[in-house]
């Protein structure tokens, strides 16, 4: 082994000019690999992140109601129509037993109970329709991070505090310590302190979005005692779906995943996936082109050194081994060089870029990287490689 590699290095330092030109060959489409791969990545995960810093990952609440028609006698055909029935605001029924439950369902991170509906806020004469959010605070924060969001205040809610929208409060001209008045669904109302106010990053829900208590918000909604929800947050993000669908057969509750609601987004990362995935073959490929072509050169240019090494008892395994190296050692330096540039062009871009999202290099990524390039150079050694083993000693010697 120690010959052949020492062989392979010699051959290497001999052809400088090829070796050096297919090592810078290897080092573009590694760079290449490396930032497209990582911006890419960095750029899916930024996506996710904004939008599931707004939802949860699983809502579980109770099922739709359904017409109360009584069903066909058996053998007859049904040709009634019957209406949708109006969904009205509930209660998932035992549902303390139900958080308890899915809190311990295998997959779930943290799970907290919510109650959501219409209001009206009004702050003398303007009035404006907003949706309340009951929550318990510290089991909320671990499914969604509200408290990374508060701009001004603190996060405080309970008998009389709520936190309101930063748009809701420039619409209302609301500081910390104001009053505002919501009027819920049942008909009462009631007048609550201005404690915090958020910004989501989107326009509707910083308008809209009212959080208070959770026993506050089940008086104004007209349901004591009861919430029309359980938001979770998941250990693995894509799995959410496959979560949610046993949730629902297990419990026969309602249970959507932010894969089902958040449809076109989850194709574009798709998209993204299959078009990084498609680059980083054809970037291999013609890698593994580029190291065949100089290799099978090189075995012409050798043929002479090739036979004089059979003759004096190289075996062809030996010969084999000799090119193979030489692929390898082309695909490990020019990937190596090709991760550490490409690093380099990610580091200029989180710096000196737009800045609209910051882009991490995992180590997995070079290592990756590194090992793809240097197969692709063993791969595209192997039939050069081959051609090598096969020459026969009497004919390469005398070959001019």
């Amino acid at each position: 082994m120690a010959l052949s590699w020492n062989i392979a290095l010699r051959f290497l330092r001999d052809g400088k000019a090829q070796t050096l030109l297919i090592i810078g060959g290897v080092a573009v489409g590694a760079a290449v690999v490396v930032f497209i791969t990582a911006l890419v990545d960095g750029l899916q995960a930024n996506i996710v992140q904004r939008t599931l810093g707004t939802q949860p990952h699983i809502v579980v609440s109770a099922p739709d109601l359904v017409p109360l028609a009584p069903p066909a006698p058996a053998g007859s055909v049904d040709l009634r129509s019957t209406d949708a029935r109006p969904q009205r605001l509930r209660s998932i029924n035992n549902w303390p037993g139900m958080l308890r439950a899915l809190q311990s369902l295998g997959g779930v991170r943290a799970a907290s109970p919510m109650v959501s509906g219409p209001a009206f806020a009004q702050r003398g004469t303007a009035v404006r329709a907003i949706a309340v959010l009951g929550i318990i605070p510290r089991r909320y924060v671990r499914v969604i991070p509200l408290d990374h969001d508060i701009v001004r205040g603190r996060l405080a809610v309970g008998a009389s505090q709520v936190l309101v929208g930063v748009r809701l409060a420039q619409d209302f001209g609301l500081r910390i310590g104001d009053k505002l008045r919501v009027q819920g669904a049942s008909g009462g109302s009631q007048v609550f302190d201005v404690a915090g106010i958020f910004s989501l990053g989107m326009r509707d829900l910083d308008e809209r979005y009212v959080y208070m208590g959770l026993k506050p918000a089940q008086s104004l909604l007209g349901l004591p005692g009861g919430v029309t929800e359980i938001d979770l947050t998941v250990q693995r993000i894509f799995d959410a779906q496959a979560l949610a669908t046993r949730i629902a057969a297990l419990t026969g509750l309602k249970a959507e995943s932010w894969m089902s609601t958040n449809a076109q987004l989850l194709n574009a990362l798709r998209s993204q996936s299959l078009s990084t995935a498609l680059i980083r073959f054809f970037v291999a490929l013609s890698v593994a082109f580029g190291i065949a072509s100089v290799l099978a050169v090189s075995v012409v240019q050798r043929t002479r050194e090739i036979g004089i090494l059979r003759a004096m008892g190289a075996t062809r395994g030996r010969i084999l081994a000799v090119f193979l190296y030489e692929g390898a050692a082309v695909g490990f330096a020019g990937s190596t060089l090709g991760a550490a540039v490409g690093a380099g062009m990610v580091w200029v871009f989180n710096h000196y870029g737009p800045g609209l999202f910051y882009v991490p290099v995992p180590p997995t990524l070079v290592v990756e990287a590194v090992g793809l390039a240097t197969l692709a150079g063993v791969a595209a050694a192997a039939l050069p490689a081959l051609r090598a083993a096969r020459l026969d000693p009497v004919v390469a010697i005398r070959y001019v």
